[in-house]
């Protein structure tokens, strides 16, 4: 990644083992595209949620090359998102499938400008003027 990693926590104390969780879930998706330009990850705990628990909100900011690619993941009905290491897992991987399917947009996009139609050469002579 050519900038830093933002890990932003909101609602709840700087954690070092769920940062050192996302920079390693980072370094993964980092696999799959080398073009990353900036990510940014906030951890939030919203309080209004009594009657499930408190569940784990992450959001999720990646800046690739003509593309931005946004993870807002908040599962309202996934009880296991109250375990914040288990929310960080499902957002990355709703993050490294937007990736592969962003650069598999970009290899055929690229792939259809290489491949685009010449135009056609004519092979007829012209008609001599008379």
């Amino acid at each position: 990644m050519q900038k830093a990693l933002q890990v932003v926590f909101r609602g709840i104390e700087h954690s070092d083992a769920v940062e050192v969780n996302i920079r390693e879930k980072m370094g993964k998706l980092e696999r799959y595209c080398d073009s990353i330009t900036s990510c940014r990850v906030v951890v939030d705990k919203p309080h209004n949620r009594h009657s499930k628990g408190e569940l784990y909100h992450i959001t999720i900011d990646l800046a690739v090359p003509n593309e931005t690619i946004v993870v807002d993941h908040d599962q309202h009905d996934n009880e296991s998102h109250g375990d914040v290491y288990i929310a960080i897992r499902d957002a990355f991987n709703a993050a490294e499938r937007q990736l592969k399917s962003s650069a598999g947009r970009q290899r055929k996009n690229l792939r259809d400008e290489t491949l685009q139609p010449v135009d056609p050469i004519d092979l007829e002579p012209e008609p001599a003027a008379l």
